[in-house]
């Protein structure tokens, strides 16, 4: 299975059709249910939806999902039966896999309850039709010009190396951030300072940092960024936090900042790998629609 254990859980939703031929005879006796084996797409609405709720036991590698809702229509078309299915969930993954099973499943369903009377019935062309949520769903072809900064006294004297940084480097590039400058700086204020008014008048556009966001003598970075702010994103700072607590118990102590300085969105993370993981899954590409609404475009 995949691993999709850093995937927030959103609202996603899947449709998706087929169809069944058959002999224009066949469809009136069902239309008509006057088949041996009784009310056909009933019998059939029933089974796709049982099949939807238990797709996972279908297919191997298939995620068990918790369905919120599921649906199946059937529209009755010349020599066939148009199969609609659509299905809803709150989870970290995709639900169409549960609507392709809904459709073929009422299909077979079908096939069965009719094969007594029709030898030359055809399931075909099942195909998924629609799906929404998830990060796909919310992607913008925006390109920031980014900036990564990483505060870390052991780092900048090379005393250890610098992983959070290539995490950011690699999952901002992967949502289509440009990232045109990185560094690794001490835990100094009059340094970070003087770095961060540079990148703000060479007009960046989103400047991430790591580390110095605790509670130890030298985390410096709230104190020294907090104060130049002109626009505060609290809901980032809480999305974050929120995440943060799923997976650690100790989130709780690191201090998280997100806001706005004139025309240039800072972030600040805490320092550890798994923050700059979490990071990339709560805000990437959500966040980067933020760029588009400074020019006045709506959410």
């Amino acid at each position: 299975m995949v691993d999709v254990t850093d995937k927030p859980a959103t609202e996603r939703t899947a449709r998706a059709e087929g169809k069944i031929s058959m002999k224009k005879e066949t469809l009136a006796l069902l239309l008509e249910e006057e088949l041996p084996k009784g009310n056909v797409l009933t019998t059939a609405k029933l089974a796709g939806i049982q099949a939807a709720k238990k797709t996972s036991n279908l297919i191997p590698l298939c995620h068990p999902l918790n369905v919120s809702w599921v649906d199946i229509e059937f529209e009755s078309e010349g020599d066939h039966i148009l199969i609609k299915a659509v299905a809803k969930t709150k989870e970290a993954t995709g639900i169409e896999m549960e609507v392709l099973a809904a459709v073929s499943v009422a299909a077979l369903t079908i096939y069965d309850m009719c094969k007594a009377v029709d030898k030359t019935m055809v399931i075909s062309d099942i195909h998924l039709v629609e799906k929404k949520g998830g990060k796909s769903d919310h992607k913008t072809d925006y390109s920031p010009k980014t900036a990564i900064l990483v505060l870390s006294q052991s780092v900048h004297e090379g005393k250890s190396e610098d992983t959070s940084g290539k995490i950011l480097q690699e999952g901002l590039s992967k949502n289509g951030c440009k990232i045109d400058h990185t560094e690794v700086i001490p835990d100094d204020s009059k340094q970070l300072k003087t770095v961060m008014n540079d990148l703000i008048s060479k007009d960046f556009e989103l400047v991430v940092t790591s580390g110095g966001t605790g509670v130890g003598p030298f985390d410096v970075t709230i104190e020294t960024i907090e104060p130049i702010l002109s626009q505060r994103l609290s809901g980032v700072e809480q999305a974050l936090h929120s995440y943060g607590r799923t997976k650690t118990p100790t989130a709780m102590l690191s201090r998280l900042l997100a806001g706005r300085i004139d025309n240039t969105f800072v972030i600040c993370l805490p320092g550890s790998p798994g923050a700059a993981k979490d990071a990339l899954a709560v805000l990437m590409p959500d966040f980067l629609h933020v760029f588009p609404m400074v020019e006045g475009e709506r959410h």
